[in-house]
């Protein structure tokens, strides 16, 4: 019996996966939450040694005969992270996270050091948005100079967690393309990226090896001893979380279309080419199975309905309940849920707005209601521009912890006027990682076998979950739909305004 593990590194958690690819079912699913550090001025770090420990926990909360079992682990981790190493691979200072916006000047400054905003396209197929690794370095540079002077390796934050498994340190080219260096078209490094980044040091030397998607490397002796683990384990490339939630969702062959809910919202397809869009409208990112996936990321998505929930002193499921008894539209209330600033679109300096309030709709109801359909909205507009591009969907498939409420799901399919499926494995990011090492185990034995037939071999749906959209209230989102795109116009003309 082969069995495999997924190793989630989230930005409120890790988690651990561990699945039998013979009985084609999960045996086991572990976790452990992480602190956050926040800052006003919109830093969010973490200690990446709080990321090890977590993981080592994991490890240890299952039984000793089914750690031995495992042959192969993939790790998912959130992107854009930017993990400082020394020449001896200490880790120099906090991770600054993907959700963090206290670099977003430095993402000027780059851009306007390669040439602009649409050079940087035509360069990389991306611009440099808040949250990318690239903006880190000018920022570590001014604040943390001593840090920038030792620097000798460039991790991000799943690149750490292979180190620390294995000893060794690579790159592979879907969680690379969220750094802002790497071209998508060629899967190479941006000379010109870089030198923008950074004109006075060669900063290519700081970053480890691209390896192939399907690549892997045998576990460190020492690590699986300490964990418990067979000394054969493979540990293979890895990628981002969105890049495993994919194959997670079994989004591996043009078609299909991911959404996920999750502290930010995501939407994703596998595209056969690269697919650049000449405005930036998405994330041009390779994916992490050899292909292409487009991406559009919006920085708040549980996050808004989290914030309402803490402000208003919701229970556990109070939220839903009140989705429930109110109806499409919040009464008129509507939220644009900026609280962590934006990414798609690019407006980093944003911040959360309620529009439309009245005595009578302001109620902890809609408003709770306005902040789900808010998030929702915001990925509808990243829908839209994929559907400009040409790309046609017939589906969704849902994952997230937001995909776990049922008014949620019905929310997109009436919002996307399309049906929602629900992959049966909910940990989406961690089951991708694993069908990943399984793909990684099996071409290090000789087996060629492509990603696509292990996806659809182990990804199964949950019919139970499923969401079909409804006429009436697909109608009736139309109107706060188009309201919402006036306010988010409005807010864009004031933001470039001032800027």
């Amino acid at each position: 019996m082969s069995v495999v593990a997924g190793l989630d590194i989230g930005t409120q958690s890790v988690k651990l996966l561990v699945h039998d690819t013979d009985r084609r079912r999960t045996l086991a699913i572990r976790g452990r939450p992480l602190a956050l550090v926040e800052g006003a001025d919109g830093s969010r770090e973490q200690h990446p040694e709080w990321w090890i420990a977590a993981a080592a926990q994991c490890f240890a909360d299952l039984d000793a005969g089914l750690r031995a079992r495992i042959v192969a682990i993939g790790v998912s981790g959130q992107q854009h992270g930017f993990v400082p190493l020394d020449a001896a691979g200490e880790v120099l200072a906090p991770a600054k996270l993907w959700c963090d916006t206290s670099s977003w000047r430095e993402c000027d400054e780059i851009m306007a050091a390669a040439g602009g905003y649409r050079q940087c396209i035509a360069l990389a197929g991306n611009p440099i948005l808040a949250g990318y690794t690239a903006s880190k370095l000018p920022w570590t540079r001014k604040h943390r100079p001593d840090v920038y002077r030792r620097l000798a390796t460039i991790l991000l934050p799943h690149d750490y967690v292979n180190f620390w498994l294995t000893g060794e340190r690579w790159m592979e080219c879907g969680d690379a393309s969220g750094t802002g260096w790497l071209d998508v078209r060629k899967r190479s490094w941006s000379a010109a990226m870089l030198a923008a980044t950074d004109a006075d040091r060669d900063l290519s030397r700081c970053l480890p090896p691209l390896v192939d998607a399907h690549f892997s490397a045998p576990i460190a002796s020492a690590t699986a001893d300490a964990l418990g683990l067979s000394r054969e384990v493979r540990v293979s490339a890895g990628g981002g979380d969105n890049m495993m939630a994919a194959i997670g969702t079994g989004n591996v062959a043009p078609g299909t279309l991911s959404v996920s809910l999750g502290t930010s919202g995501t939407l994703f397809a596998c595209a056969d080419r690269p697919l650049v869009d000449e405005d930036g409208l998405w994330a041009a990112f390779c994916s992490s199975t050899g292909d292409w996936l487009p991406l559009v990321c919006t920085m708040n998505c549980t996050v808004a309905t989290r914030c309402v929930a803490d402000a208003f002193g919701f229970e556990a499921g109070e939220g839903d309940l009140l989705v429930e008894r109110t109806a499409p539209g919040a009464d008129g209330l509507l939220m644009l849920p900026f609280f962590n600033g934006e990414r798609t679109p690019d407006l980093p300096s944003a911040r959360a707005s309620l529009h439309g309030m009245n005595p009578g709709n302001f109620t902890r109801a809609n408003v709770y209601r306005a902040a789900m359909e808010g998030a929702t909205y915001a990925l509808r507009h990243g829908l839209d521009a994929l559907r400009r591009a040409g790309l046609e969907f017939e589906a969704i498939r849902l994952t997230g912890g937001g995909a776990n409420s049922a008014p949620w799901r019905q929310l997109v399919a009436d919002v996307f006027d399309l049906p929602v499926e629900m992959p049966a494995e909910t940990e989406g990011a961690a089951f991708g990682a694993a069908l990943q090492a399984l793909w990684a185990w099996r071409h290090h034995a000789g087996d060629a076998a492509g990603i696509a037939g292990i996806a659809r071999e182990h990804v199964a749906l949950d019919e139970a979950r499923a969401a079909r959209p409804d006429a009436g209230r697909v109608q009736s989102y139309r109107e706060p739909y188009r309201q919402f795109l006036g306010q988010l116009a409005a807010l864009q003309q004031a933001h470039a305004a001032t800027a």
